[in-house]
């Protein structure tokens, strides 16, 4: 049997605070005046002096603000990648990333892109990416997606939604500053931290689970219940647990995989563009039958926050947004492989699918 030789982030500085010290942290990798840092910002961002001020910028440094109200889309880093390389004359010294999960992956995917050749399209699926992509550092200032720690960058395509999975897609160098995550919106804090609760669930109740992916989801797990269901910490202490959980549950998936909700959250998303975590809260709500103790563990959570979900998303949708939704559902193999194993299609056909998707 070969095993996979997994990359992990090589460098990650932690500690409130510690978003100052980027300047120390870019400098060494700085080629020359004329090779700038890019700085792919959300936009929430944009009238935030307190943020703004406070990046480090030099020579012909640029900041992008993007929006992440959508998904991230290949299309978007392929203009990206158009304006970067028509700006400027030499490649980019590194790419900073400054968000979420649509910003870390927009910011993985256009590092990869800037230094292979092609169209972001065709490099969504596994191990397809051949050249290392330039310098890329994440700084996550939501907690949950795992991004700033996996493997992936996961876009929408012409064709379906699916990561970028490969070798050179993990940051070289993660800032986990938790200060950066005050304020953020109570159903966004939910739905990106049950993310990283999926993450675990899925795991952990996986066919593909082992000691290594065990010991981090387990780890995630603890945190995610602390910070949203025992409810005994601090908001400080909240901030900084729930960091270190999303970390975990992104490590959990290393060795092992996503499962069910991920795989119907990515039709959902691909047809009707619902957010990673508000879409994957949508469909865990409606999967008893496979993770029954993850689901009541999730209403409870739901239930002291006070969180309602969206009803009747597939209420007005045609034949045709079903079966395209299937479809890319379907193509998840990796997914349904770890959650019901090599033969879950006796389990998951078409009929069922839609089944489960008209319930929400």
């Amino acid at each position: 049997m070969k095993f996979k030789n997994f990359p992990m982030v090589p460098r990650v500085v932690f500690g409130r605070g510690s978003f100052d010290q980027l300047n120390e942290i870019l400098l060494p990798k700085r080629r020359n005046d004329k090779a700038p840092f890019i700085f792919l910002i959300d936009d929430v961002f944009e009238n935030n002096p307190e943020i703004i001020s406070r990046i480090p910028l030099i020579f012909d440094d640029q900041i992008i603000f993007i929006s992440s109200d959508t998904e991230p889309k290949t299309v978007q880093v392929d203009a990206l990648v158009s304006r970067i390389n028509e700006a400027f004359d030499e490649k980019p010294s590194g790419i900073i990333g400054i968000g979420g999960g649509t910003l870390l992956d927009l910011a993985k995917a256009v590092a990869i892109m800037l230094n292979n050749k092609g169209t972001a399209d065709q490099y969504q699926g596994w191990d397809l990416v051949k050249k290392d992509a330039v310098y890329h550092v994440g700084i996550p200032t939501i907690s949950g997606t795992g991004a700033e720690v996996s493997r992936t960058t996961v876009l929408t395509g012409p064709v379906m939604k699916l990561g970028i999975n490969s070798d050179y897609t993990p940051f070289d160098q993660v800032l986990l500053d938790p200060e950066l995550t005050a304020g953020v919106p109570k159903h966004q804090w939910f739905y990106t931290g049950m993310d990283c609760y999926i993450h675990c669930i899925e795991s952990l109740n996986g066919t593909y689970l082992n000691a290594f992916s065990q010991s981090y989801g387990e780890k995630s797990y603890e945190l995610c219940k602390e910070v949203f269901y025992d409810q005994s910490l601090d908001e400080e202490m909240s901030r900084d647990k729930l960091m270190m959980a999303s970390w975990h549950g992104g490590m959990s998936i290393a060795y092992s995989q996503v499962g069910v909700a991920h795989a119907m959250s990515y039709g959902l998303s691909y047809v009707l563009g619902t957010h990673h975590g508000e879409g994957n809260c949508i469909v865990f709500d409606h999967l008893e039958e496979f993770y029954p103790d993850g689901v009541k563990l999730f209403k409870a959570m739901k239930d002291i926050h006070e969180i309602e979900l969206a009803k009747g998303l597939c209420a007005a949708l045609t034949d045709a947004d079903f079966d395209t939704m299937i479809r890319v559902s379907m193509g998840m193999v990796p997914l349904w492989e770890n959650a019901l194993g090599k033969d879950w299609q006796q389990v998951i056909t078409p009929e069922k699918l839609r089944g489960m998707y008209e319930k929400m």
